[in-house]
């Protein structure tokens, strides 16, 4: 059990923290943002105050016996990542919090009507980032609407988990806890990445390093104790991920062609219309594909700019992180060293040298998509 102490001083720690959100907030907001920095204080002191120690937990007579299987997966997974993978070795999924939600937060992401780049919201901590969370869902949609109202295109996208970037010890939680094992890896790893290397203010840099490091970490821990069954489906399910890729990276550069152009707004809008009902299309043939799978259905539902700027935050230069692993040897300790000394370059030079490694594997990776019609006239 946790001694008095190991109880008392995360606690102070996190309420340290909440004092700076709320002193940094009244000194350079307005009232209506104080109140999104205490929402989000309490919503994560809410979260931490419930956590309870893996290690307890398995040893306790009333933990059911399904629960008891995933957290011994979730140590070992996290074992795993600091051992093998050079990831922190701390507190962070060391605990478990049950929560009474599908989510532990809600994101809002907004780009303007014609534009794929995504608003920006500047933290203390966490510097400026592509999108604004909420532990409410309710709190989220409402401020979403009102974005809405000013001419964004929006979404509310549901988070299973986040990362305090070693302020805190993070818990693992029920809404992921359940998953697939390689899924419950692919989040840890990712996760943890986060603590490893963090670059205030570059969204993109920090999701693709962190989704590259959680690719690579999946693929090393399938390969050690994953099922052929387990490979297998891990395997299908990078396929279909691929494969969506390249379909929606047609259509990003179709919709950044059209915003581009000399067209009227009315122009526009009509165009951007025919370009997102062609993709739905060209989606239902990717389907046929794969024999009726529906995992992206809900993506499809309803498609906006916000959408593009979300995938490409996590996924806009991951080829070029995974270049850079495969030029340290598959070495992750010279892969993070070479991450570190990239994120100490200019913003203009590191665009520039991760856009060069993108390039000659954007053909090797992507596993053909439906060929693309010609969506703007």
């Amino acid at each position: 059990m946790s001694s008095p102490k190991d109880s008392i001083l995360p606690r102070l720690r996190s309420l340290a923290l909440v004092a700076l959100l709320i002193s940094s907030a009244a000194l350079i907001s307005s009232c209506s943002e104080l109140g999104y920095y205490l929402q989000a204080a309490g919503g994560h002191m809410q979260v931490i105050a419930h956590r309870e120690p893996i290690a307890d937990l398995l040893t306790q007579a009333d933990t059911p016996p399904e629960l008891k299987e995933k957290l011994t997966t979730i140590r070992n997974i996290r074992r795993f990542a600091s051992d093998d993978l050079g990831l922190p070795e701390n507190g962070s999924y060391q605990s478990y919090v049950a929560l009474d939600r599908p989510y532990v937060v809600w994101n809002v992401v907004a780009t303007p009507e014609f534009s794929l780049t995504p608003r920006t919201w500047c933290f203390p901590i966490a510097g400026c980032v592509s999108y604004r969370g909420y532990f409410n869902r309710q709190d989220a949609e409402e401020f979403a609407a009102g974005l809405r109202q000013e001419g964004y295109d929006t979404i509310v996208s549901g988070v299973p988990a986040y990362s305090t970037l070693s302020w805190f010890d993070d818990p693992a939680l029920s809404t992921f806890s359940s998953w697939p094992t390689s899924s419950v890896a692919r989040l840890i790893f990712h996760e943890l990445a986060h603590q490893k290397l963090y670059l205030p203010d570059s969204s993109a840099f920090n999701e693709s390093f962190a989704t590259a490091v959680e690719l690579t970490g999946t693929e090393r821990w399938l390969s050690r104790f994953g099922s052929d069954a387990d490979r297998q489906q891990h395997q299908l399910r990078l396929e279909r991920e691929q494969q969506f890729h390249a379909l929606t990276a047609v259509t990003r550069q179709q919709l950044e062609d059209l915003y581009r152009s000399k067209q009227g707004s009315t122009q526009k809008k009509q165009n951007k219309e025919r370009i997102f009902t062609a993709l739905k299309e060209d989606y239902q043939q990717l389907k046929e594909q794969w024999g009726g799978y529906s995992g992206y259905d809900r993506w499809f539902d309803t498609i906006n700019n916000a959408k593009f700027a979300a995938i490409n935050t996590y996924h806009r230069w991951v080829p070029a992180f995974r270049q850079i692993l495969k030029d340290a040897d598959d070495d992750l300790l010279i892969f993070y060293r070479h991450c570190a000394e990239l994120s100490r370059q200019s913003d203009a030079e590191r665009t520039r040298l991760l856009e060069q490694l993108i390039t000659p594997q954007l053909d090797a990776e992507a596993p053909a998509a439906p060929a693309a019609r010609e969506r703007s006239s």
